[in-house]
């Protein structure tokens, strides 16, 4: 049961808002990070020592096995829940991480960065979302420095809607491969869904090269969202960060 809600977290626009149009958690105030806890019994984990994002430092050294990607042509259509901008992204788009199959259900954005890398913010971080058959998470994130405008944001931004519940069909079906840099070399670590209920046994997947954003792109998405949709840097604990 336990997995099937995390599955849906996933694929739904969660936290959108309620019947009556109030958003349930959000990134300031009392709906804020700091009590996303205390705001539901289903968010109780978000307290919990697993927690995501993270600022990745300390490495240990590994022999981390290549990520097996494999993705086509699938992002269908872009929405705004309220949160951030995401593309949902039809079957048959995968990785295969420790020998397990993860499906592609979505990829969304973060700005600035959730996840810091040795002490560095970025302006914007994707967060390429999978599932496996049994539910099990694993989150690929690509940072995005200021610089070249981005291909693969093109025609999602073009198409990126305005308000909160909007959603707008994509005429041609986006690649997710178009957000992966050339280089995935990659950090890992076990965590948690960045948004309630913050699901712990999340793998996360870094990419150590980041892509370049322009201004405008990065300006453009902090526009439509009004406000910084990074939670706070969560404790790391006893947890290995391995490159």
């Amino acid at each position: 049961m336990k997995k099937a809600l995390c599955l849906s977290a996933v694929l739904l626009a969660s936290g959108a808002a309620n019947a009556e149009g109030e958003a349930k958690w959000g990134y300031s105030g009392d709906k804020g990070p700091e009590n996303w806890a205390a705001l539901s019994p289903d968010n109780a984990i978000c307290s919990g020592k697993n927690q995501s994002p993270i600022n990745l430092t300390g490495f240990i050294e590994a022999e981390l096995q290549p990520i097996t990607f494999d993705y086509q042509k699938g992002g269908q259509e872009i929405l705004n829940n309220g949160h951030t901008v995401q593309v949902n992204y039809a079957s048959g788009s995968s990785i295969e991480v420790d020998g397990i199959n993860f499906d592609l259900k979505q990829f969304h954005f973060h700005a600035p960065s959730e996840n810091h890398i040795e002490g560095k913010s970025y302006p914007l971080e994707a967060h390429l979302v999978h599932a496996s058959e049994e539910g099990d998470l694993a989150v690929v994130a690509v940072m995005f420095e200021e610089g070249e405008a981005n291909e693969g944001l093109k025609q999602g931004w073009a198409n990126m809607p305005e308000q909160a519940g909007d959603e707008h069909p994509l005429s041609e079906q986006a690649s997710a491969s178009a957000l992966l840099p050339s280089d995935r070399d990659y950090y890992r670590f076990n965590g948690s869904l960045t948004t309630p209920p913050c699901t712990q046994g999340v793998r996360w997947l870094v990419m150590k090269q980041p892509l370049t954003a322009s201004q405008e792109q990065i300006e453009r998405f902090a526009d439509v969202l009004h406000e910084p949709n990074n939670r706070s840097l969560q404790p790391v604990n006893a947890r290995p960060v391995l490159q």
